[in-house]
């Protein structure tokens, strides 16, 4: 017993010299109360002398609560795992420095906490700390909830799961497939997939099985590559969409006499800490089709999420400074077989022009077919729109693209050649790239 009062003591001791012979001081001031539901405001007021090395200060909070930054000084603020934290890699010149944020109080508590903190920093290649003088806060119950979906905030992270904690809701992977449907016309199926791709960047895929008696092709592909071979239908991405999440389309089209409607499963395959890692495509009665964004939140919401499964991959070969894994080896294996790497068309930047002098949906091999025209620019190919699109040239000026095109015309049996326009790689309607470029039109 007298053991633990004498580490007590000096542990209090400790404290207090730091407290007192230390140059460095920290205050936190915020209310001592609040209705849960509202906010509570917390402002943290350093005392750092001339120090203006790395720092940083740091909380731990409750679960329940959510933290807001107001001001930060410089540092770079987060908040994650329930802990708050303002980063300086060189603190600000000024000796008294203040930081604030607000706490969000979920409706649902009740209860009393301590808000308590710590400020580190460098000081002669040492890590020195000063801890603030804890606070007690209390939350009072709403009056608007219901007396039984109050919970005390010591057993509200009992309420959540690890999963929910780590991900939820837009930050899990799901792709959702809306069961396939007539078109207005024919007898062709429409098959949307909503891809809600998390934290995901690079290198994606979908794979689908289609039924016999039907051929796919593309509607909307969101820049991924897509092929429909051996009844299997691949979206194949490199570098994923900017969005969160997106549709992509494509359509079913029978053969004559087919009336049978497609059964489909699928898979959506996405890198992981280097590894693939695919799950299944869910099918359920949603309309994804010209739908708001807050109705895709929705729909992804609802969603039970999938749990991921590794499937095979390539170990390592460099691919551009990353683990070659196996989407990255379709993807490419893929752009092999349609034509050479070295003829696919690279973006560049600013407006210029080519000249298309084909497209189609099915893979050819270019040097046979484009070699009895005796072109005098390479042919590149480039996928569009479900499009394998076929062009030659790179004009800065429209006139030079319309005057090959027209030497096109009169010197090879092309006479459906046409100038096609860009914008920093992305097609873009003639007419648009002469008004940003202000150069005039000739027919």
């Amino acid at each position: 017993m007298i053991k633990h009062l004498m580490l007590l003591l000096n542990m209090f001791i400790l404290l207090v010299l730091n407290s007192v012979f230390s140059d460095v001081a920290v205050n936190m001031t915020a209310a001592d109360q609040v209705e849960a539901g509202d906010e509570i405001y917390v402002e943290i007021n350093l005392s750092k002398s001339d120090y203006d090395s790395f720092a940083r200060f740091q909380q731990e909070i409750p679960a329940g609560l959510n933290a807001v930054p107001v001001n930060t000084a410089n540092a770079d603020f987060s908040f994650k795992d329930q802990k708050v934290k303002f980063i300086w890699l060189k603190l600000p010149d000024d000796q008294n420095i203040t930081i604030s944020y607000k706490l969000q109080v979920n409706q649902r508590l009740k209860g009393k906490f301590d808000l308590k903190g710590t400020f580190s920093y460098i000081s002669d290649n040492e890590r020195n700390s000063v801890a603030v003088t804890p606070q007690s806060i209390v939350i009072t119950a709403s009056a608007t909830i219901d007396p039984k979906m109050i919970v005390d905030i010591k057993d509200f992270k009992n309420l959540v799961s690890p999963v929910q904690q780590s991900k939820t809701g837009i930050e899990q992977v799901k792709c959702i497939r809306q069961t396939p449907y007539l078109a207005d016309q024919g007898n062709d199926y429409i098959v949307n997939l909503l891809v809600n791709k998390g934290n995901k960047e690079k290198f994606a895929k979908i794979q689908e099985d289609v039924p016999d008696g039907y051929s796919a092709v593309s509607l909307e592909s969101k820049d991924a590559i897509f092929t429909f071979k051996d009844q299997t239908v691949k979206l194949l991405w490199m570098n994923l969409p900017a969005e969160k999440y997106f549709v992509v389309s494509y359509k079913l089209v029978p053969d004559e006499g087919n009336s049978e409607k497609p059964n489909l499963n699928g898979t959506f395959s996405y890198i992981e800490s280097d590894n693939t890692l695919s799950i299944n495509i869910v099918e359920k009665d949603v309309n994804l089709k010209n739908a708001a964004p807050e109705n895709l939140l929705a729909i992804i919401n609802s969603t039970e999420a999938i749990s991921s499964k590794a499937i095979s991959y390539v170990q390592p070969q460099d691919y551009s400074g990353k683990v070659k894994i196996e989407i990255a080896e379709s993807a490419l294996k893929l752009i092999n077989e349609n034509s050479k790497l070295t003829n696919m068309l690279e973006p560049e930047s600013g407006i210029y022009y080519r000249v298309q002098i084909a497209a189609g949906h099915r893979p050819i091999n270019m040097d046979r077919y484009f070699r009895k025209y005796n072109l005098d620019k390479e042919v590149r190919i480039e996928f569009h729109e479900g499009w394998r699109k076929y062009s030659v040239g790179s004009f800065n000026v429209y006139k030079a693209a319309r005057d090959y095109r027209v030497h096109i015309w009169n010197t090879t049996t092309i006479d459906d050649a046409f100038v096609s326009a860009y914008n920093d790689g992305k097609r873009v309607v003639v007419q648009e790239a002469l008004m940003i470029t202000n150069h005039e039109w000739y027919r």
